[in-house]
């Protein structure tokens, strides 16, 4: 695990490698063994220092959260952990001679913490490594000493903005905010760096031990210190409503703790950091936020035993919003492109998106002008479709129209090669019945992507009755391929995401023609969580299209509330609001000043129902959400439960706290959940009656 390399110099080299282990992670095991190796080494007389470097491509990725996935009922285990793991690395930095962290891959909650035991810290200056704290976001709190160590090294403000925002830093910008001592341009001349600070510092003492030692902008008494908390408690509670306790503990440590002597110090983190780990939250984020995730972008739903398809090369019919965006990621990810569209100044125009977003990478100086130039070369773009015929992949991505899909799918789908693959970008239309009108049925295949594209991380990827596992792989390749996070649902009209998305915009449209007050609606929504508020986000997919695929829904599936969200967004579609596109819908969009709830829907919907509260809107949004959800696990839509709590959270902003639509059943409790559905079917319709199943 830790193996030591003297050398004739009387610096010891440490290399850290986890065994049976893809990664280092900061473990109770390792630490052990960390404080035995620098015991064992600083017992030789001739070792004038330490440099702490990793065999493997990460310094140390961060603490290991299978130990905290499902931690045990007994908390005293777990603390006495803490306390020794608090010792281990105070006992490390008080041997009076110089340990150095060289960190050469990424450096990530606990991996930090451990660096910034060490008495200085020196990176690799590479732009892809990443350094930081990142625990709240997980639900935790940095527990290994991050909130106390860094808050006495950067100062307050600048510890809790990167602390409570999870921020990552590369090796410049950690520099720049005055974590780390210096950089490298290759792997000698870092540990040649770590070499020269140990040879000019031989006997360091921490600067949280000296005595002399002033927090950096001034401590909690301090006009700085009293401001900046002030503040931060206001932003925090504005930004999570509570929602994130994490976040709060985090900040309660560093307030109750940073004018303490550092020992009692860490002792008042481990305690918030035992209650952070022990809340609901960290369960969920842990669970879906991180394990679920990383479990879905490494593919882990890939049919076995077939072999990967390499795709060099993908046909997109349609140059609009959707083509355009999954031309850039497939561009970006050394795809060559074939762009077409009606004619080819409208090709063109949908290249010009992919344009756009490069110059802006270029401008930060993310990506280098010849780089860009590259990746726009890989885009071709044409009016004829003839030059399909050598793609690999072929998706369409037109209008949600079921004529003009099926006659582009008729017309294209034989220009493929035999063992190629046809895909739909529908976001609403059954796969089975688009795959009506193909030839090879077996590679036929649903891609939904979410707008914007290159922003979006989810991919929900539809097989129809007849798709074979064969092409089922071959989407999933594409997919990780292209970055993007997928999962595979079965034929269904709206599938999973569109389906369940659409109870959370058709739910706020009903509340608002029951006479709810629209900003009521709306804020209710962005505190319970939800990135974006339904009425907004209804504006930005439009009220045309939601009229549209109301439309298309054939009348033995329409539910029992369409004619009345049909009437709602005719209404409006009628006053030539449409959307954000049209510039009005339920919002106003003023050229020159920021989008406002239009005034005229007073009229429409006068604002009558005085009995819902903000805490009966919001439960109504999350609870048909999730009984959707459930009837889709039901109907054999999903095939788990974890790819629903995956989807929900990146495909439609599900909030994540909560785990994701099923997380958030367990969340609030099955009993109270059933409870809420009976009743709100007597108040508010029978669609919140609880399927017989979960009654059982």
């Amino acid at each position: 695990m830790i193996k030591a390399d003297i050398q004739a110099d009387g610096i010891a080299i440490l290399h850290i490698n986890m065994l049976n282990e893809p990664t280092n992670l900061l473990t109770f095991d390792f630490l052990a063994a960390y404080k035995t190796a620098v015991a064992a080494v600083f017992a030789l007389p001739e070792v004038r220092g330490i440099v702490l470097v990793s065999d493997k491509k990460d310094f140390i990725a961060g603490g290991d959260l299978r130990a905290f996935a499902n931690p045990p009922a007994d908390k005293s285990a777990i603390w006495a952990q803490i306390q020794t793991m608090h010792a281990a690395m105070r006992e490390t930095e008080k041997y009076g001679r110089p340990i150095v962290a060289a960190i050469a891959g990424n450096a990530l909650g606990g991996g930090l913490e451990l660096a910034l035991a060490c008495h200085a810290r020196f990176a690799l200056n590479n732009p892809k490594i990443k350094i930081g704290l990142p625990e709240v976001q997980l639900g935790l709190i940095p527990g290994g000493g991050g909130t106390q160590r860094l808050a006495r090294l950067v100062g307050l403000p600048s510890a809790i903005t990167y602390i409570l925002q999870s921020q990552l830093f590369n090796p410049e910008e950690a520099l720049k905010a005055g974590i780390i001592n210096g950089t490298a341009d290759t792997p000698e001349e870092l540990l040649q760096a770590a070499k020269a600070w140990i040879n000019q510092n031989p006997a360091p003492v921490q600067p949280w031990d000296n005595k002399a030692y002033r927090i950096p902008q001034g401590g909690l008494a301090s006009p700085t210190g009293y401001s900046t908390m002030a503040g931060a408690i206001g932003n925090l509670r504005k930004q999570t409503h509570g929602h994130y306790p994490a976040a709060e503990y985090a900040l309660a440590a560093i307030h109750d703790a940073i004018s303490l002597p550092i020992d009692r110090a860490l002792e008042v983190e481990g305690r918030y950091f035992l209650k952070a780990l022990y809340s609901k939250e960290a369960g969920n984020l842990i669970r879906t936020g991180f394990f679920a995730i990383n479990d879905a972008k490494k593919g882990k739903s890939r049919p076995a035993n077939i072999p990967t398809f390499d795709c060099q090369k993908v046909g997109i019919l349609g140059a609009g919003m959707m083509g355009a965006g999954i031309a850039y990621v497939s561009a970006l990810a050394g795809i060559n492109v074939v762009l077409t569209d009606i004619s080819h100044a409208a090709a063109e125009a949908g290249k010009a998106y992919s344009t756009k977003l490069l110059a802006a990478r270029v401008a930060k100086n993310k990506l280098s002008q010849a780089a860009a130039d590259e990746i726009l070369a890989r885009i071709v773009c044409t009016d004829n479709n003839s030059i399909l015929s050598d793609c690999d992949l072929i998706i369409e991505a037109v209008f949600e129209d079921l004529a003009l899909k099926n006659q582009l799918i008729a017309k294209v789908e034989p220009l493929l090669a035999e063992g190629k693959i046809f895909a739909s970008n529908t976001s609403t239309l059954p796969i089975s019945q688009l795959a009506k009108a193909s030839t090879r049925p077996a590679n036929f295949i649903g891609l939904h992507f979410f707008s914007p594209v290159d922003k979006m991380p989810l991919l929900e990827i539809i097989t129809g009755a007849e798709t074979s596992q064969a092409a089922l792989a071959a989407a999933m390749d594409f997919s990780l391929k292209i970055g993007k996070t997928p999962i595979v649902v079965n034929d269904s009209r709206g599938f999973f995401t569109s389906r369940v998305f659409g109870t959370f915009t058709g739910e706020a449209a009903l509340m608002l023609e029951e006479g709810v007050c629209p900003v009521l609606i709306e804020n209710a929504a962005r505190r319970a969580g939800f990135p974006v508020s339904p009425l907004a986000v209804t504006d930005e997919v439009s009220l045309s299209l939601c009229l549209h695929v109301l439309s298309q829904t054939p009348a033995e599936e329409q539910k029992a509330d369409s004619a009345r969200l049909t009437k709602i967004y005719t209404a409006l579609t009628r006053l030539g609001r449409s959307g954000k596109k049209a510039g009005a819908g339920f919002y106003d969009y003023p050229q020159d000043g920021k989008k406002s709830l239009w005034l005229g829907l007073d009229d429409i919907f006068p604002p009558i129902n005085k009995e819902i509260t903000a805490e009966t809107v919001a439960l109504r949004l999350m609870t048909i959400m999730a009984l959707e959800s459930y009837r889709c696990l039901e109907e054999g839509v999903l095939n788990n439960a974890k790819d629903g709590d995956v989807g929900s959270i990146l495909g439609f902003g599900f909030p994540p706290y909560t785990g994701g639509v099923f997380s958030y059943i367990d969340y609030v409790g099955k009993e109270n959940f059933i409870a809420t559905c009976l009743d709100f079917s007597q108040r508010f319709g029978a669609r919140f009656t609880p399927p017989k199943s979960l009654l059982a």
